[in-house]
Order: structure tokens, then C-alpha cells, then sequence
């Protein structure tokens, strides 16, 4: 900058030099040409004077700025210096910030991992207080299990008598019918008959269950056999001759096999697939009506006999099965029926059959599909029902005999759900269809035969209602209404429920046989059309803990038996006979827990 200040005075030295006249100053007495020229040269010298002076005036603000620049110079190497040493003061402020955030840093590292330490331990504090709490419900049940097992553990399985109880039961009924404890539907005495004037009552343990379960558990399915008895069963070929075959009843024996991916076949003794269940398709959970009759109550669809049955479970809502089940068919029932054919017979005692009963020839077994669904309220289900009936029929005109196949069945179901937060069960269920009477609860009748002995398969219905409260945990009170109905099915006189069959004599009290024994009014003979039945009852849990359950029911029945009209006479036009009976039980139930 100062060699810059040098260079602008000596330009303008320069200028003013050249700006200068040539020639000397102009003197008094002189020729005009003098004095014009001493005229010139004292402009001239003013001009320099006045030159000299704004030069001195431009020098004295050159030597201005000059210490202006130079207090500026100071200023600048003054703040250059402390822009230095704030330079320096940065690098180590920033040195010390590196050093501190990495202070920081290590000490943040370290507060994670003694943080992390810290939860580890009290993880690990709290996982031993669980394996401590484990261990010692692992003792508790251990310990449970040797003083007061649920089941008995034996290589691996579990044997669970759950289920069994003992009963002391009683019934009467104001007209008798012999059929002890459990009530014969079917022989519910027509009102004019001997045993409808009389009462009867009895008392019975026989009604008692013994149950056993086991269950295994292998990596892809889950074992379990079943097997139920009562004393309900009549040993008519129990004898001492060889292997003294008394017998208890077999209610159920079965085992099942469960797959891990949803199928489950199950063989053996069981309710039918068509009788409902609470829980998909699973045995044991079968849904039975609330009565201590051990016949159950009339319109249940329901047997017990053998099947192979196998189902699939979707998603825990929807089951698809199908069963093929130990086929019986009732004797062929109606007015003057053929006698030309061949259609079963009574048990054989080599056999091991009761030889006072009637055992069919079937053909085949019968078959159940069955879909159950379960979307979140209430049970439904849908079956059908496939049944194969055969005789062999011997022509009155002396043709060849020959073999006659019916094919029948019919379709059921029914739902079941709770309403008003639970306290309120509703059911309804039912079976419609042709030669399907088996399966109802009175087993009223399957077939009748035409006149020339070919089976015609009797059209018939049942339907159950059920109403059930839960006012409390230790109460249950329970209705049922239901009904098997048959329809008529005649060929004139044959056949079932035919319009001609005498019924003259069905309002007349029958005298007792020579053995005494009661009777039905004769000429009164038509088939039945229906029985019904309305009962209430309850039972009540005195106890019911890890010890087992007490448990106290009382129940009342009303029955009503009809039979179909027919011909009559002045006195008795023909209406249908009909008997009624009312019926009370009593029961104290100790279960095994």
C-alpha cells in the first residue's frame, strides 16, 4: 500500500510540471511584449504557489492517511494476533471438546455396560425367582401328584377314572310299566290296560358308572382309550357251565387316535355319530339330555353301538367327519303282516347273543356324514344318515326265493348356545327321514312289509327342545320337550297303522291271563304313532372340590303314548288308544374326582 501512495505523488508532480509556462517573468518598463511576458510569469508563479499549497494540503492528508493506514497496519496485525490466539484458544478448545465428548463417550459406554450388567443381574435375579417359583410348583404337583393324583401315571400315560360315580336312584310312576329304573317308552301302558290302574315304585344302584381313561402322548398324535360300564345290562346267557359269564353292561369302549395336524380316527364301542356333541366332533363330549331316567327322554336321536369314525378339525371352528356304525334293524312292525321271508334271528348261544332277542342280517353297515361348526357363539350341526335293510323273501307261487335290498335314511341336526351372560342354555335337535325310528329314542319302529314281503321303510321324525338355566355355580335346572312320531304306511289291511285294524275293544280293562300277568285291551291293536314327553328337573352340587362332587337331582316325567285309529264299533268308533304316565326320580350321585 505505501509503494501505491508514492506512485500517485509522483504522478501528480508530474502534472503539474507540465502544466508550467516556458520563458521569464514580466518587468514595469518593459515592452508590452515583456510585460505580457512578465505578466504570464507572475500567473505562473501563483499558480505554483497555489500548487505548492494544495500539494502541501494533498501531502498533509497523504502523511494522514499514511498513519491512519499505519494505526490500520497495527490494527490488523493486532487482530490478526488475536484471531491467531483465538485460532489457537479453538484447536485446543476443540482438542479439549474431542477429548471430553470422547471422555464422554467412553463414560457413557461405561454407564450402558454397568447399566446392562445391572438389568442382566436383576434378569437373571428374576429368571431365578421363576425357576425358584417352577421348582416349587413343580414340587407342588409332584407332590400333588403322590398324595392326590388326578390320574395315575403308569410307562408314560395317564389313567384318569374321571367319570365314575356311584348313584342311589329312585323312580315312581303312577302306572306301571316293569321296565325298572329307565323308562320303556314304548310300553307305556294305554290307559284301559292293567297295569295303568296300578302304581310302582322302585330303588336301584344299578345305574352306577365305572370309568377309565388313558391317554399318551406321542410326538405326532395324541393315544387315548376308553372304556365305561354300568349295571344296567341283563345276562340272559350268563351260566355256570364253562367260563361263568356274568356280566356287567358295556356302555362305551373305544380308542382314538389324534393327529397333530387335525385328523382323528376313533373305533370301537361309542355314541353314534349322529347323537350331538358339545365340542367339534370329540368323544366324551357328547351332549345328553339333563334327566336321571337312564332311557334319556323321548325325541333324543342318539345310539351306542360300534363305529369307525374319522373327521378333520379346521381352524378350531369346523369339523367334517363320517362314520360307518354297527347296523341293527327293528323288526318289521304293522296288521297282518307276510311270514314268507327271512329277516333275522334270535341270538344263538355260541354266539354269545341274548337268544330271547332278535338279531338282524344286514347287508352293510350304516353310515353318518356329519358337519359341525362352531364360529364363536353356539354349537350347530348337520348329518345324514344312510341305512341298508335286506330279507330274503320265499314266493307264494312256489317262484324262486330271492334277496330284497332297501336302501334308506334321513338327515338331522340341531344347535346349542348360551344366552344372558351365560346363565340360559337353548337346544333344539331332531332326525327326519325314512327307516330312521332306530335312532330316535323311543325306537318306535324302522320298517313294515308290503304284501309280498318286500320292505318298506317307515317315514318317521324326532325332535328334542331344551331349556337350562345356571342360576348359580352349584345349581343347574333343566326342561326338555320331545317327541318320535311314525307315519302310517299300509297296504289295505296290511302294513302300519292301517285305518282297518280293529280297535273296538281299546276302552275295555282286559281281564289278567292265566299267569296273571297285566295286558293291553284286545281288539286293540294298531301301531303306535307317536310318544311324547315333557320333564323338569334339577340337580344340585352339595360339594364339588378336589375331594369329587355330591350331587342331589329330583326329576319329573309326563308321558303320553298314542296309537294310530283304526275301525271301531258303536261304543268305540276307533279312535286312537292313548296311555299317559308320570313319572319321578330321586337321585344322590357321589362323583370321583
Amino acid at each position: 500500500m505505501k509503494h501505491g501512495v508514492q506512485q500517485w505523488r509522483a504522478l501528480i508532480l508530474l502534472s503539474c510540471i507540465a502544466t508550467l509556462p516556458l520563458g521569464r517573468p514580466h518587468v514595469y518598463g518593459q515592452s508590452d511584449a515583456q510585460a505580457r511576458h512578465a505578466r504570464r510569469s507572475t500567473s505562473v508563479e501563483s499558480q505554483i504557489r497555489e500548487m505548492r499549497h494544495e500539494f502541501q494540503q494533498q501531502q498533509e492528508e497523504i502523511d494522514q492517511l499514511k498513519q491512519q493506514l499505519q494505526t490500520c497496519d497495527e490494527q490488523l496485525q493486532q487482530a490478526q494476533t488475536a484471531a491467531q490466539r483465538t485460532r489457537q484458544t479453538a484447536v485446543e478448545a476443540q482438542s479439549q471438546a474431542q477429548a471430553a465428548s470422547q471422555a464422554n463417550t467412553q463414560s457413557s459406554a461405561a454407564y450402558n455396560n454397568l447399566r446392562q450388567a445391572v438389568d442382566n443381574i436383576r434378569s437373571e435375579n428374576e429368571q431365578s425367582k421363576q425357576a425358584v417359583s417352577m421348582v416349587g410348583q413343580d414340587q407342588e404337583r409332584l407332590k400333588k401328584r403322590v398324595l392326590h393324583p388326578d390320574s395315575i401315571f403308569y410307562k408314560g400315560i395317564t389313567i384318569s377314572p374321571a367319570g365314575s360315580f356311584i348313584e342311589a336312584a329312585t323312580v315312581y310312576r303312577s302306572a306301571a310299566t316293569g321296565g325298572g329304573i329307565n323308562t320303556p317308552l314304548t310300553g307305556i301302558p294305554l290307559q284301559h290296560a292293567d297295569a295303568a290302574q296300578m302304581s310302582e315304585f322302585q330303588g336301584s344302584g344299578r345305574q352306577s358308572r365305572l370309568a377309565l381313561k388313558a391317554t399318551g402322548k406321542l410326538p405326532g398324535m395324541t393315544l387315548t382309550g376308553y372304556y365305561e360300564m354300568d349295571w344296567l345290562g341283563v345276562g340272559i346267557t350268563s351260566n355256570n357251565n364253562q367260563s361263568n359269564s356274568y356280566l356287567v353292561r358295556q356302555r362305551q369302549l373305544w380308542l382314538r387316535a389324534a393327529m397333530n395336524d387335525g385328523w382323528t380316527v376313533v373305533a370301537g364301542q361309542m355314541w353314534s355319530l349322529a347323537t350331538e356333541t358339545a365340542h367339534g366332533m370329540t368323544n366324551g363330549t357328547e351332549t345328553l339330555p339333563g334327566t336321571i331316567d337312564p332311557q334319556y327322554i323321548a325325541g333324543f336321536v342318539w345310539t351306542r353301538q360300534y363305529g369307525f369314525r374319522v373327521y378333520r378339525e379346521f381352524d378350531h371352528k369346523l369339523w367334517l367327519g363320517a362314520s360307518a356304525e354297527n347296523a341293527e334293524m327293528l323288526n318289521p312292525a304293522g296288521s297282518n303282516l307276510p311270514t314268507n321271508l327271512l329277516i333275522g334271528s334270535a341270538g344263538v348261544g355260541g354266539g354269545l347273543y341274548d337268544s330271547q332277542s332278535n338279531y338282524s342280517f344286514n347287508v352293510a353297515p350304516d353310515f353318518v356324514a356329519k358337519a359341525v361348526l362352531e364360529p364363536g357363539w353356539g354349537h350347530f350341526e348337520v348329518f345324514g344318515l344312510g341305512r341298508f335293510f335286506r330279507d330274503r323273501i320265499y314266493p307264494t307261487d312256489g317262484s324262486s326265493p330271492f334277496n330284497d335290498t332297501t336302501f334308506a335314511g334321513g338327515i338331522g341336526g340341531g344347535f346349542r348356545g348360551k344366552v344372558l351372560d351365560k346363565k340360559i342354555t337353548i337346544g333344539l335337535k331332531g332326525l327326519y327321514g325314512m327307516g330312521v325310528g332306530r335312532y330316535g329314542d323311543s325306537t318306535i319302529a324302522d320298517i313294515t312289509l308290503r304284501p309280498n314281503a318286500q320292505i318298506a321303510p317307515l317315514r318317521a321324525i324326532s325332535v328334542l327342545a331344551t331349556l337350562e338355566a345356571n342360576p348359580t355355580k352349584r345349581l343347574n335346572i333343566w326342561s326338555n320337550y320331545g317327541g318320535d312320531y311314525v307315519y302310517r304306511r299300509y297296504f289295505g289291511s296290511e302294513g302300519y297303522g292301517s285305518p282297518l285294524t280293529d280297535m273296538s275293544g281299546c276302552n275295555v280293562e282286559p281281564l289278567p291271563g292265566g299267569s296273571f300277568s297285566p295286558s293291553n285291551p284286545s281288539h286293540c291293536g294298531n301301531q303306535n304313532k307317536d310318544v311324547q314327553e315333557f320333564s323338569i328337573g334339577y340337580w344340585f352340587n352339595f360339594y364339588n372340590g378336589s375331594k369329587g362332587k355330591l350331587r342331589q337331582g329330583i326329576q319329573y316325567s309326563h308321558f303320553r303314548r298314542d296309537l294310530w285309529s283304526g275301525a271301531g264299533s258303536v261304543t268305540n268308533p276307533g279312535g286312537g288308544a292313548y296311555g299317559t304316565d308320570n313319572g319321578f326320580w330321586t337321585s344322590l350321585r357321589y362323583y370321583l374326582p
